[in-house]
């Protein structure tokens, strides 16, 4: 069951130092050939082009596909902080009185400051300073101010309901949440910091129900993110 089809006809098997298949080996370094092959068919999973050197010692599948996920996550890093170093000006975004136009949240519960682009329908950034004065920092701790990671997912909620409502090109409804998976608190965010707050898109039915995938950056690193879905009601 391991490999259905396969026979000593169409398969190179080998026990020790015998090659058992009926056919000869084509080239005197086939195995190496199969290898290389194996590597580029496996870093094929990255789906664009690598322009590197790639030294490959006892590769195999799992390190070759391993290898593949970690270029993947830092591709991802890295297009996460090419927006959030350079923040845009012009039309392409919302100010503050804008944002609070189309959301119905005010103080203290705004968790955005203002939209700096939409990269598309589907995608846009915001951005949220976090300030010394922000109510939850009483509590949250006394002497060691941390923003709670919910804030951080309301901040991502509110990014993505702007999404969806300036799709629907209304305003007349509330957004609530659904559910919220693959969340992730990778550091601590604190007072002075600024939050770079990037919300996608990812699925949506009609004009009531919608995903988003999002993720919050500070200083050139995810600090966490989250899977969202939330449904939209009238008011």
């Amino acid at each position: 069951n391991l490999i259905k089809g396969g026979s000593l006809e169409n398969a190179i098997v080998v026990r020790g130092e015998a090659v058992l298949s009926k056919e000869p080996l084509r080239f005197a370094d086939e195995f190496v050939r199969h290898k290389i092959l194996d590597i580029i068919g496996d870093l094929a999973l990255v789906g664009r082009r690598i322009r590197g050197h790639v030294v490959a010692v006892k590769p195999g599948h799992a390190s070759n596909s391993e290898l593949a996920r970690l270029i993947t996550r830092e591709q991802t890093r890295r297009s996460a902080l090419a927006v959030s170093r350079a923040v845009p000006s012009g039309d392409g975004g919302l100010d503050t009185d804008q944002v609070m136009q189309i959301l119905p949240h005010r103080f203290p519960f705004l968790m955005v400051d203002r939209i700096i682009s939409f990269e598309t329908e589907t995608k846009c950034v915001g951005v949220k300073t976090v300030t010394i004065n922000e109510p939850f920092f009483q509590g949250h701790f006394p002497g060691h101010p941390v923003m709670p990671g919910v804030m951080q997912v309301e901040a991502m909620a509110q990014v993505a309901s702007i999404l969806l409502f300036k799709l629907a090109k209304t305003t007349s409804r509330i957004g609530y949440f659904m559910s919220a998976d693959e969340v992730k608190f990778r550091k601590p965010v604190l007072p002075g910091d600024t939050m770079f707050i990037h919300a996608e898109l990812t699925k949506s039915r009609g004009e009531r129900l919608a995903k988003a995938k999002c993720h919050c950056v500070v200083n050139d690193a995810i600090v966490s993110e989250a899977e969202l879905m939330f449904t939209f009601l009238d008011k």
